[in-house]
């Protein structure tokens, strides 16, 4: 099960300390959706995360721009998981174009993970965003 990204931004507000973001992080990725063992692939590891961290994609429709994207993930580490978790929220079940022009990033400092993660997390973010971009750059493509 996703959690709808209002929510979570909504639940964010309400956490005024970092230690309870954190643990609502953990909380958000063990609501996640097992990953199936077969999806836990090289084609599906995201590079560039100091964790391990896999990204699966299934299409729905296209190709081009109005394809929708629907992401399932995974991570060896709790926090990393909760992270996974938000970037499902941000972009599964978009449209390819959608995806293209989300900043996420914003998103991310908006509820202060920028600022609160370690250089090496906050890499690893880049390259799941960077990834998750770069599959819906190539639904548009078709």
């Amino acid at each position: 099960m996703t959690t709808a990204l209002d929510e979570i931004v909504a639940n964010f507000e309400l956490l005024d300390e970092w230690d309870d973001r954190y643990r609502y992080l953990i909380e958000l990725g063990k609501s996640l959706a097992p990953l199936p063992e077969e999806a836990h692939n090289d084609a599906n590891k995201v590079r560039g995360c100091a964790s391990q961290v896999w990204l699966d994609v299934s299409r729905e429709g296209g190709p081009g721009p109005q394809t929708r994207l629907h992401f399932r993930g995974d991570s060896d580490a709790h926090i990393v998981r909760g992270l996974v978790a938000l970037a499902l929220a941000i972009f599964s079940g978009k449209q390819a174009s959608e995806i293209v022009a989300t900043d996420a990033f914003t998103i991310y400092e908006s509820l202060g993970l920028a600022a609160h993660l370690t250089p090496q997390r906050s890499n690893g973010v880049r390259a799941m965003i960077e990834r998750i971009r770069s599959d819906a750059r190539a639904a548009v493509e078709g």
